[in-house]
């Protein structure tokens, strides 16, 4: 098995190296990562410059721009063979969720949709105890099952994992994305010069955190894993909508 490693932390992040080792020997590992930090990049494409590619100890590969970039470049032009699986992370930081809209790590997931093969991106609910090699042994789990996974063409796993040792973990859960309520207000500061700037304030926290979200799933100590997928049509009010400009036509409103 060929497996393409990426993140959005940048290829010098904790969460990729535990990744990496914790993948050890599971089959033929491969990383492409960006050359810093891209959290909350989405589905970032860099058209306005080329990219320059690095090499780094280990055989890790960073690239001067987002993890889509770092995806799309490694699917499309740095190796002559096809991969088997992308792998997306460890995040240092939860993708419950509205997250998955701004992640980055989600997005390079997103980005190895195009191999047609099932991609992970994968989260670490961090509390402070940093426990990434519970997170590296989920995903092993995950891809050294013998009763393969099919899910189709194009289909990604959310999956963000408590911050426990894996002794602690209540088991595996599948879930639906919740959704988060509105975020902080952005922080104003000062800088030298006297000019106003702003940080992006905090996330909100979860306003439908129920029953089969993600948020209740790692409250509870359960790995949260969400079946997603690009298709952002809002297929139930289609009739409806159809109704509506069927009438505009019919009055002359074309």
């Amino acid at each position: 098995m060929r497996i393409l490693l990426s993140n959005d932390d940048g290829v010098h992040s904790p969460g990729l190296k535990a990744l990496y080792e914790g993948l050890e020997g599971l089959g033929e590992l491969h990383v492409v990562a960006p050359d810093r930090d891209h959290s909350g990049a989405s589905n970032a494409l860099t058209l306005n410059r080329p990219l320059t590619v690095e090499n780094h100890p280990a055989g890790f590969r960073s690239v001067d721009g987002t993890p889509t970039d770092c995806v799309h470049l490694a699917v499309n032009g740095l190796f002559d063979q096809p991969f088997d699986r992308v792998v997306s992370g460890i995040n240092t930081h939860a993708n419950l969720g509205d997250d998955i809209i701004y992640s980055g790590t989600v997005a390079a997931a997103t980005e190895g949709r195009h191999l047609g093969l099932p991609a992970i991106a994968v989260s670490l609910v961090n509390e402070g105890h940093f426990h990434y090699e519970t997170a590296a042994r989920v995903v092993r789990h995950l891809l050294e099952d013998t009763n393969p996974l099919a899910l189709g063409p194009r289909c990604i796993l959310n999956v963000n994992v408590p911050d426990l040792p894996w002794e602690s973990l209540a088991g595996f859960r599948v879930t639906r994305l919740g959704h988060r309520g509105r975020a902080e207000g952005a922080v104003p500061v000062t800088c030298p010069r006297g000019k106003s700037r702003y940080w992006i304030g905090a996330a909100g926290a979860g306003s439908d955190a129920g029953e089969g979200t993600d948020f209740q799933a790692v409250q509870e100590g359960y790995v949260s894993i969400t079946p997603v997928q690009v298709d952002m049509t809002r297929h139930e009010v289609l009739p409806a909508l159809e109704a509506w400009i069927s009438g505009l036509n019919q009055g002359g409103g074309r």
